[in-house]
């Protein structure tokens, strides 16, 4: 035979409770935002943007064709890979690169989806705040019996509105 205990709610619980989770959201996507904005490759800030064409062609190692950008500064050409997931482009489309001055070679498509949000860092940030959350939930739906206590002798002060000396 199992016992179940319901442990009572005191009035506001529940508003503390999402409080609580609206903070830890707000706050993780404020990390998560300046995270991507100081970790991108070539650097947004230093990074010069120029225009590229699109061309497939065979990737030496697989024989598959896939897109390049193909792109000029000055005199000197350039191709990088433009094939990212969930993005399609077809022959002949203009797009945006960024590149450093210094390394030309190592552009790449400038877009929110390949350059601003990048599938695998996505997938483990998110992974990390649902760690994270599901913690935080666990911790405040199971309290300790010292802190349930505590919670039910609780009496809030009645405070004047103002101070006597």
């Amino acid at each position: 035979m199992t016992m179940t205990i319901y442990y009572p709610v005191y009035n506001g619980e529940l508003e503390i409770k999402y409080f609580m989770y609206k903070t830890i959201t707000i706050i993780f996507l404020v990390l998560y935002g300046c995270f991507v904005v100081f970790a991108r490759q070539p650097d947004y800030f230093d990074g010069e943007v120029t225009t590229a064409s699109i061309h497939y062609e065979k990737d030496s190692a697989t024989q598959v064709r896939i897109p390049f950008a193909n792109f000029s500064i000055g005199s000197a050409k350039y191709s990088v890979k433009a094939a990212y997931p969930l993005r399609t482009l077809a022959e002949g489309d203009k797009l945006e690169i960024i590149y450093e001055a210094a390394s030309p070679k190592h552009a790449v498509v400038y877009s929110i989806w390949g350059y601003w949000i990048l599938w695998d860092e996505l997938l483990v940030s998110l992974g990390i705040y649902l760690v994270l959350f599901y913690a935080a939930v666990s911790i405040t739906d199971n309290p300790t019996p010292e802190s349930l206590i505590e919670q039910l002798e609780f009496k809030e002060e009645k405070k004047s509105k103002y101070k006597s000396d």
